[in-house]
């Protein structure tokens, strides 16, 4: 795993999306069945130099950041979400099913759970495997 992360960070571009905030229908008590919450949502996506290297300065030639955008809101319109942990996976796998994304460190944080802590969440590192590649 090191070697392969060493090679993400020297051959790749980090694109990011930070404190997206939506509003999601998740959890998995009674009381967060009946309204939406608000869910922080963090992206890095790792996209191989050579992917991401415009020559011509046009959109076409990187990945683009509403990609992600378009993707979370997919995900989310599909309705009720139990875990965050699912909420993360199934994010995780659509970004990497984009051909320029090698790898995605995700994180979904609720900040109005606990009024002692900022906000709980769960985060993933994913590489896509070279079977996918």
């Amino acid at each position: 795993m090191t070697a392969d992360l060493n090679a993400l960070l020297l051959n790749c571009r980090k694109l990011f999306l930070r404190r997206h905030e939506v509003m999601v229908q998740i959890g998995i008590h009674d009381f967060e069945k009946t309204a939406p919450q608000r869910l922080w949502i963090d992206v890095e996506l790792y996209v191989p130099l050579a992917q991401s290297t415009p020559k011509g300065d046009r959109i076409d030639e990187v990945v683009d950041y509403d990609f992600v955008r378009e993707v979370v809101a997919q995900r989310i319109a599909q309705g009720h979400i139990g875990l965050q942990e699912t909420l993360v996976d199934e994010l995780v796998d659509r970004l990497l099913q984009n051909p320029g994304v090698a790898a995605v460190r995700l994180s979904t944080c609720k900040p109005d759970v606990y009024p002692d802590c900022e906000a709980v969440g769960v985060e993933v590192f994913r590489i896509r495997s070279q079977e996918a590649a």
